[in-house]
């Protein structure tokens, strides 16, 4: 006898489990319900028709329910709403939400992915006609609507996660010249990077017109207005609420299946609820973090498409491993790519890890092609074992390549060493022969072996207030366009005649542009027999990258006399 087999959500995880289910068994009913009009949309792009890179809203629709009915003889019910599940029965009660009308549909087998829903905190303005959220096709076509027939000359963006962060980015971009005011509770937006990493998204954002409001919340919406925690007030005709989702679990907890300790449905490995014929996939789920050893919640559509696999093939008894999750993504941000795997610094600290981290900026590719940019990498790493831990990469180029790598690495539990003899393709024009990741595990290795020592862009300001001894290894030239305010200029060309005035009785720290020419005069100097010599992680560049949007923030005095960001 054939399986009948109910989805629930018709968007990423649901349509997924329901192809896959077909793909095994052509004799199965499959039906899919989904509340609102659409399935199978791509929600990752929804802010980019904002911007009008994606032109068309329809085109934000992959498939429709008859293409589903005609290719994988899937019934798709869109305008469907599951209010409750029947599971002594086997039956799940349906609300047309066209007609009004209610029925049941009995299931062998139940698959949940209801996802996840924008929060809305119960602040004063917050149900106003002006303030939107981003879930689906219906959403940004209000927001479109909105803001060019009321002529929306100010948006407030709140919350600095990827949905704020690409509603603000992609309402910047639009040709309808909107002035974007993004406030983050936080210090810093996403999440995924370090406070270090966040500096160079932060200066994005600013050089592109992003009023970034952080250390702040929302506390009142009003006409024409938001009003933050500290008492300021921003001009938004309209407002995004971005500041985070909350598991959709009402389905799941009406039909007393349990909620895990996240506050989302509970699953075993199997992504099985505590009832045998009932599944859950996608936002909705707690799924297990593999390097903290611990449930957790991650809203992204890579580790959904797999969970919709791994449900489908249980129900048919095909084995599959769940490795559980380390968290990969990536975002593009105006002229910026930036990915991220694995657990940041932050992360690792707060886990209990005793861990360091390398931060290099090696180029992209050869330096002599058309197009070759800085990659800002940051590799997080076990000490004493060296195993790598996550890692953060910020540039031009192809930084998804390079998470890739890590996040494989990663997950064959690889380290340093293992790192530094990868194998890696290599072209001029896409890259380098000792690659930014084998780069940066040859600084990590030298770091864990104590081959030499360096202080972190963070510690700069410190330095500079103790009045320490900094080297600037950079030519004349590139000092005199901007150097920090108490360093000395010795070139790395001129050290070596120059050894005089480097003192053996105190701390000496260098830097160059990147790091290199430093690195190279720190093993110079220690060789020569100097002990007390670091190299700055980042140098100048990073720096310059630190402390900007601060400095620019606040009224504090710079370390450097000028910024130079080339």
């Amino acid at each position: 006898m054939s399986e009948k087999v109910l989805v629930v959500g018709g968007v990423a995880g649901g349509a997924s489990t329901a192809a896959r289910v077909r793909r095994l068994d052509e004799n199965a009913e499959v039906i899919m319900f989904e509340k609102g009009p659409h399935v199978s949309f791509s929600n990752c792009s929804l802010p980019y028709h904002l911007s009008g890179i994606v032109e068309d809203s329809e085109k934000l629709v992959l498939m429709n329910p008859n293409t589903f009915k005609n290719r994988y003889n899937i019934e798709a019910r869109v305008n469907q709403e599951v209010i409750q599940i029947n599971r002594e029965v086997k039956t799940i009660t349906v609300r047309d939400l066209l007609t009004e009308q209610t029925y049941d549909e009995s299931y062998d087998k139940l698959v949940l992915s209801p996802g996840a829903s924008p929060i809305k905190p119960p602040l004063e303005g917050i149900n106003n006609p002006n303030v939107f959220t981003v879930r689906n096709v219906v959403d940004i076509e209000k927001i479109m609507s909105f803001v060019k027939l009321n002529n929306v000359k100010n948006i407030a963006v709140i919350g600095g996660g990827f949905i704020g962060v690409e509603v603000a980015e992609n309402f910047r971009l639009a040709d309808y010249n909107v002035n974007v005011s993004l406030v983050e509770f936080a210090d810093q937006v996403m999440a995924p990077y370090d406070y270090d990493m966040a500096q160079i998204l932060h200066k994005e954002m600013v050089d592109h017109g992003v009023d970034l409001i952080l250390n702040d919340g929302l506390d009142t919406i009003g006409d024409g207005y938001i009003k933050t925690q500290s008492g300021k007030q921003v001009g938004a005709e309209a407002v995004v609420l971005a500041i985070g989702v909350r598991p959709e679990r009402k389905l799941a907890e009406g039909a007393g299946l349990e909620i895990g300790e996240t506050g989302a449905i509970k699953v075993n490995q199997h992504y099985l609820t505590n009832d045998k014929d009932i599944y859950a996939v996608g936002d909705a789920i707690e799924v297990y973090h593999r390097q903290l050893h611990k449930p957790t919640r991650l809203a992204l559509a890579g580790p959904a498409q797999k969970q919709a696999r791994a449900a489908a093939d249980h129900m048919y008894g095909i084995p599959s491993r769940n490795l559980g999750v380390i968290g990969s993504s990536s975002i593009h941000m105006f002229d910026l790519n930036a990915a991220s795997t694995g657990l940041n610094a932050k992360m690792a600290d707060q886990a209990g890890f005793k861990h360091d981290y390398v931060y290099v900026m090696p180029g992209d590719k050869v330096s002599l092609m058309p197009n070759s940019n800085p990659m800002h990498f940051k590799l997080v790493y076990e000490v004493t074992t060296g195993k790598i831990l996550g890692a953060q990469a910020i540039g031009k180029g192809n930084v998804d390549k390079r998470i890739d790598v890590i996040a494989t690495m990663i997950t064959m539990n690889g380290t340093l060493e293992d790192l530094k003899d990868l194998e890696l393709s290599y072209s001029p024009m896409l890259g380098t022969a000792k690659d930014v990741v084998n780069h940066a595990a040859l600084v990590g290795l030298n770091l864990l072996y104590g081959r030499y020592e360096e202080v972190k862009v963070s510690q700069v300001r410190e330095l500079i207030e103790e009045d320490a001894f900094i080297i600037d290894a950079r030519e004349k030239n590139e000092y005199q366009t901007g150097h920090l305010i108490n360093s000395i200029n010795i070139p790395l060309s001129e050290f070596r005649q120059r050894l005089d005035e480097i003192p053996n009785d105190r701390p000496v720290y260098i830097h160059c542009r990147s790091g290199q020419r430093s690195y190279n005069m720190v093993i110079a100097l220690r060789n020569l027999g100097y002990q007390n010599v670091y190299n700055i992680s980042g140098s100048y560049l990073g720096i310059n990258l630190y402390e900007y949007y601060n400095d620019i923030t606040t009224d504090r005095e710079k370390i450097v006399t000028e910024y130079n960001f080339r």
